[in-house]
C-alpha cells in the first residue's frame, strides 16, 4: 500500500477543486470532485475557519482519508466575534478589533483541549488569553494581561470548575 500525504490548511465546508490540493491530488488520477465533496462534508463543522487537514491517498486503490487537525487558536477568537483579521501592527499598535467575555475564552479553551499541551483548563485559558493580546482583543473590556493575573489569582475558578 502506497500511500501519499498532502498537509494543507483549508477552509472548513468551503474547500475548491483548485489550488492548494489539486495540483498535488492530479497526478495521482484520484476523482478530485468527489474528493472535495467528502472533504467539505468532514469539515463542515468549522464553516469559516480555516483548519489544517491531512489528505492520505493511497495510490494504488485511489481511496482517501482524511485527518482533520484542529483549528488554531486565533482562529477561534476570530470566529467567536465575527471578525476576518486582528490587529496588523506588534505589541506597540494600540488597535483593539473586538472584546470577548471570558466564557468565551473558556469555551474556546474547552475547544483547543484536545490539541494543546496545556496542563488543565486553566493554562488552556491562559494561552486563549495570549492570543488575544497577540489579535487585538480585550476580554471583559480589559488588556487580556490584565484577566491573565485574576485567572492566576483564582478569580475565575469557579468558572473554570476549579
Amino acid at each position: 500500500m502506497a500511500e501519499t500525504t498532502i498537509n494543507a490548511i483549508v477552509e472548513g465546508g468551503k474547500v475548491s477543486p483548485g489550488p492548494p490540493l489539486a495540483p498535488a491530488l492530479a497526478p495521482m488520477g484520484v476523482n478530485i470532485g468527489a474528493l472535495v465533496a467528502d472533504l467539505n462534508k468532514e469539515t463542515a463543522s468549522f464553516k469559516g475557519i480555516k483548519i489544517p487537514v491531512k489528505v492520505i491517498v493511497d495510490k494504488d486503490t485511489k481511496k482517501w482519508r482524511f485527518e482533520i487537525g484542529s483549528p488554531a487558536t486565533g482562529e477561534l477568537i476570530k470566529k467567536e466575534l465575527g471578525i476576518e483579521k486582528g490587529k496588523k501592527g506588534g505589541a506597540e499598535d494600540p488597535k483593539i478589533v473586538g472584546d470577548l467575555k471570558f466564557e468565551q475564552v473558556v469555551s474556546i479553551a474547552k475547544a483547543k483541549q484536545s490539541s494543546t499541551l496545556a496542563k488543565g483548563l486553566k493554562a488552556g485559558a491562559s494561552e486563549v488569553l495570549g492570543s488575544c493580546v497577540s489579535l487585538g482583543v480585550t476580554v471583559n473590556g480589559k488588556d487580556p494581561r490584565e484577566i491573565r493575573k485574576s485567572l492566576i489569582n483564582g478569580e475565575f475558578d469557579s468558572l473554570l470548575g476549579a
